[in-house]
């Protein structure tokens, strides 16, 4: 009895014993692994062990993962670079023809004693001139936001002159087109954006807006503060948007088909949303076809940047 007891207590004691033992090696492996991981988000992670043991073999793995990181890391940065130096020698190329090519038009189009076919041409010429421009200059933008070129500043500032500000590049075309602006937007309102690039994103919507308005009605422009949020609504009495559209109208080079014999190549949606989104905002549309369309574009009232993290 008493050898089975003692035999009994000897096995509990070596049993715990390499109980302990293992907890110890595995408080080890796990302080060791912390200790890569915290290397590795420093990117100061060297490999140490160079033994037949698995930590070992992990070691070698995390190395050769983090330096393939890194390598994909440095060859994405090459790349954009590339895409950047590309961008701008396209926009300096394309910049004098097109300069000159509207010139030569006017020009032309000013000559007395011109044929009237001949200034139908000439006319044509510098539509078409302007049409490029802007379609080079918009995809000029596109590829800039995609590939992270532009960097927004955003800053607290008034929405009354931000919507000022979009609101201007529409008026005349609204004038024209015999279409109503209507601006009710409170004084002291106020959000984080940058002002040159959220201009530009409202007035696309504007622009989409007035485009699909007949003669004779309105486009209205409100504003109002939420706890996170300021919210601009841009609606109208255009022609709407069935349901099934909503989601493609934020596509590159998307055009419905009731609206094909419109002006535009499709981008200028594209290009508020991204504009947009890339400032912590979102837009919502809603649309009843026949009786109008809104867009809300929510912007935020602070704006927290994100943290870099290091790319392995």
């Amino acid at each position: 009895m008493n050898a089975a007891v003692i035999l009994i207590s000897i096995s509990a004691i070596l049993l715990g014993g390499f109980f302990i033992l293992c907890l110890f090696r595995l408080s080890r492996t796990l302080t060791r692994l912390d200790q890569m991981l915290d290397n590795a988000l420093e990117n100061t992670f060297k490999e140490n062990a160079f033994d037949e043991s698995r930590l070992s073999a992990l070691e070698t793995k995390l190395h050769h993962f983090l330096s393939a990181s890194r390598a994909r890391s440095s060859r994405i940065v090459s790349e954009r670079d590339q895409v950047q130096t590309l961008i701008g020698d396209i926009s300096h190329q394309t910049k004098t023809p097109i300069a000159n090519l509207r010139l030569y038009s006017d020009l032309l189009a000013e000559q007395s004693g011109l044929p009237e076919s001949a200034q139908m041409l000439a006319d044509e010429i510098g539509r078409q001139s302007a049409k490029l421009d802007f379609l080079i200059q918009s995809l000029i933008k596109a590829s800039r936001l995609e590939n992270g070129i532009v960097q927004v500043s955003p800053e607290t500032s008034a929405m009354d002159v931000l919507l000022e500000s979009a609101a201007l590049g529409v008026l005349k075309k609204a004038q024209n087109r015999s279409v109503t602006l209507i601006m009710d937007v409170p004084q002291n309102l106020s959000a984080c954006f940058d002002l040159k690039w959220t201009a530009e994103a409202l007035y696309n919507i504007l622009d989409n807006a007035l485009k699909y308005t007949p003669p004779g009605g309105e486009i209205h422009v409100t504003a109002q503060a939420y706890e996170l949020f300021c919210r601009i609504d841009v609606s109208d009495t255009g022609i709407g948007i069935s349901e099934d559209e909503i989601p493609k109208i934020f596509s590159r080079f998307y055009r419905s088909s009731a609206v094909s014999q419109e002006e535009g190549v499709g981008i200028g949606l594209y290009l508020s949303r991204e504009i947009i989104t890339l400032q912590g905002g979102y837009i919502k549309v809603s649309s009843e076809p026949g009786k109008g369309s809104c867009f809300s574009v929510f912007l935020p009232r602070s704006f927290q940047k994100k943290e870099e993290t290091s790319a392995f």
